[in-house]
C-alpha cells in the first residue's frame, strides 16, 4: 500500500516514519478490538493522521472503511465522537479498572490507573457528538 507523495519538505523526508506510525497504530487499534484496556479509537485516529502524511492510499482506505471511516471523518470534521463509541470506550475503561483492582499487587496502582481513565472518560464524554 505505498504510493508516491510529493516531497513536501520534512514530511517527504520522513515518509517512512509516518508509514511505520500509521501501520503500527492501525495494528494496535485492531488488537484493541479484542483486548480490554487497549483502546481502538485513538489508535485508528492516529493511524489516519499519520497515513495522511505518509500514504494517500492508506488514508483513502481508512476513510472508505465501513467501521473506521465514519469515526475518522467525524473526528477530522469537528472532533466529534459518537455516543455509542463513548459508551463503549467508557465501558471498556470500567472493565479494565475492575481487572486492575482484581489483579494489581497494590491498591494504589489500580487507583492511579483508574484515575487516569476517569479523566480520559470525562474528556471523552465532553467531546461533541456528530
Amino acid at each position: 500500500m505505498s504510493d508516491p507523495l510529493p516531497n513536501d519538505g520534512h514530511l517527504g523526508r520522513f515518509r517512512w516514519a509516518w508509514l511505520v506510525l500509521a501501520y503500527g497504530a492501525l495494528g494496535l487499534g485492531l488488537v484493541g478490538i479484542v483486548v480490554p484496556g487497549l483502546p481502538t479509537v485513538p489508535f485508528v485516529l492516529l493511524s489516519a493522521f499519520a497515513a495522511a502524511r505518509g500514504s494517500k492510499r492508506l488514508h483513502a482506505w481508512l476513510h472508505a472503511h465501513r467501521q473506521f471511516g465514519p469515526m475518522i471523518r467525524d473526528w477530522e470534521r469537528s472532533g466529534a465522537v459518537s455516543r455509542r463509541a463513548k459508551r463503549l470506550a467508557i465501558g471498556m475503561m470500567i472493565l479494565a479498572a475492575l481487572i486492575m483492582f482484581a489483579t494489581a499487587p497494590a491498591w494504589w496502582m489500580a487507583a492511579l490507573g483508574s484515575a487516569v481513565m476517569a479523566v480520559v472518560a470525562l474528556w471523552l464524554w465532553m467531546r461533541p457528538e456528530p
